[in-house]
């Protein structure tokens, strides 16, 4: 599922805690991000109808639910920007990261570990 970087903001305050009113959604990104009302109700409607979330009355309100979970979201956000810019493949992207000196001592342990759990997978 396709979504924009304003409608994953969204999707982080209630992914932290919910169900939540929209009143309480927007309280928090008004304070957070400083939008207004209508982006906020705007970004909640976009997102009701691409199915990531759920409203459920709740009296004269409803309350907001994330269908989507963060996990598949950011699985499906790593792959595309593998495929994108990397050929699909890991090894690209650590060596780039490595190259630019970005990657710390405590980054290259944890790799290590990871890549010896791999191998004693095999």
């Amino acid at each position: 599922m396709q979504i924009s970087d304003a409608e994953s903001i969204v999707m982080e305050v209630l992914w932290r805690r919910s169900p939540r009113s929209a009143e309480e959604v927007i309280a928090e990104l008004a304070r957070e991000q400083h939008w207004q009302e209508p982006t906020i109700k705007t970004l909640l409607n976009r997102l009701l109808k691409k199915g990531a979330l759920r409203a459920d009355k709740d009296g004269r309100r409803y309350s907001y639910l994330p269908v989507l979970k963060r996990e598949d979201w950011v699985h499906g956000q790593s792959r595309s920007l593998l495929n994108r810019l990397f050929d699909g493949r890991v090894a690209p992207l650590v060596a780039h990261f490595s190259e630019k000196g970005k990657l710390s001592k405590k980054d290259i342990g944890e790799l290590k570990k990871l890549i010896e759990g791999l191998d004693d997978e095999r």
